[in-house]
């Protein structure tokens, strides 16, 4: 099979599909890599290094969407790079189409077969290629954070963790999964007062053991919610429901329970986000103000640590995409958390979560039945 590689063009984003490492395992299972030129300058991959591990490179990304029998990216096809996909090829790529209606019509309309990284589950029940970006993201949501608190950025002009004799900042993680577990490791370790909020008992017990009396857990209903706004001064938003829309936990008029200049943090955004008046922001442009509140909605963080982005996704994604690259949608047909990953696939939505969030129709998953 011929896979496509080109370079990301979201604002800000200077991760890549595959890293050189990553192509030297495709080309050697007979497969042949196509990759734009500059692909992977945001993590200091040079052309001459991919072409060192088997790969081609091609000038533009129209010559690798012309050529690829499939796809593999970081980031959503945006409007530019949807209208070049075709019907029979794959792309194996994040796509968070739940709150994105744009982006699923182009898909639908293009006829390809798209699978996203963020619905594959594992065995356990896990979401595999979600999580190292997860892992990112959590950790990154307290950098923003403590950045987002500073005076000349429009926060309250607090050091997250304090100092002797001076308060440490009050963080509120609403989410106990990947996402919040890393937010509130950070957020612990610089020395401030967290509290995590989740609606899962057995995760709560699992959170009040692994941090040993360093973070707080609370059941999450509105009420507990209201409670820890009105002490917080960073919320971190990092619900999950997977496919879907994110609920919103934090309303406009809620709002008014915050400190002036506290900061909201939506990790969610991809996902539509947790709080009302969240909107996505870029790295260009990270955060605005709504009612004397700092927000911060950058729609892809891991992009700010590329290199370190990149490497996680691409172990966690190369056997995933091997088994594409070899076996084309007969992988899905033999792997049923695999097959969850099928988002749209000849005009088609099969991911309920997506349909159900679109008010969209969806197909039901039968191996037997998939058109190759």
């Amino acid at each position: 099979m011929k896979i496509g590689v080109p370079k990301e063009i979201k604002v800000h984003e200077y991760r890549v599909g595959l890293t050189p490492g990553a192509v030297r395992e495709y080309v050697a299972a007979g497969h042949a890599v196509l990759v734009e030129t500059g692909a992977g300058q945001g993590i200091g991959a040079t052309d001459d290094a991919y072409i060192a591990a088997g790969a081609t490179i091609a000038p533009t990304a129209g010559d690798v969407f012309q050529s690829a029998d499939m796809i593999v990216k970081v980031k959503e096809p945006q409007p530019s790079e949807w209208v070049q996909l075709r019907e029979g090829q794959i792309l194996f790529t994040y796509l968070h189409l739940a709150p994105d209606r744009a982006q699923t019509v182009g898909l639908l309309e293009s006829g390809c077969t798209a699978i996203a990284y963020e619905t594959v589950v594992a065995p356990d029940g896990s979401l595999p290629l979600l999580a190292p970006m997860s892992e990112v993201a959590g950790r990154l949501s307290i950098e923003a954070a403590g950045a987002a608190l500073k005076r000349h950025a429009g926060g309250a002009g607090m050091l997250l963790g304090g100092v002797p004799g001076v308060a440490p900042a009050r963080v509120v993680v609403l989410g106990g999964g990947v996402v919040g577990t890393h937010a509130a490791r950070m957020a612990a370790g610089l020395g401030a007062e967290v509290t995590i909020i989740d609606r899962s008992l057995p995760r709560l017990r699992q959170l009040d053991e692994l941090f040993g009396g360093r973070a707080r857990t609370r059941f999450s209903t509105i009420e507990a919610i209201e409670q820890e706004l009105v002490a917080a001064d960073v919320i971190i938003g990092a619900v999950l429901v997977a496919g879907a829309a994110a609920p919103k936990l934090v309303s406009r008029d809620m709002l008014e329970l915050l400190k002036p200049r506290a900061a909201l943090v939506d990790v969610a955004i991809d996902q539509g986000g947790c709080f009302e008046t969240s909107r996505p922001t870029t790295h260009a442009d990270p955060t605005f103000e709504v009612d004397n509140i700092v927000h911060y909605c950058v729609a892809n963080m891991p992009g700010a640590v590329p290199l370190t982005s990149s490497f996680a996704l691409n172990n966690a994604t190369l056997r995933y995409g091997l088994a594409l690259a070899a076996n084309g949608l007969d992988a899905l047909k033999a792997d049923a958390g695999f097959a969850q990953g099928l988002n749209v696939h000849r005009g088609k939505i099969y991911n309920a979560a997506v349909a159900e969030s679109l008010s969209l129709r969806a197909e039901v998953f039968s191996g037997e039945r998939l058109a190759a």
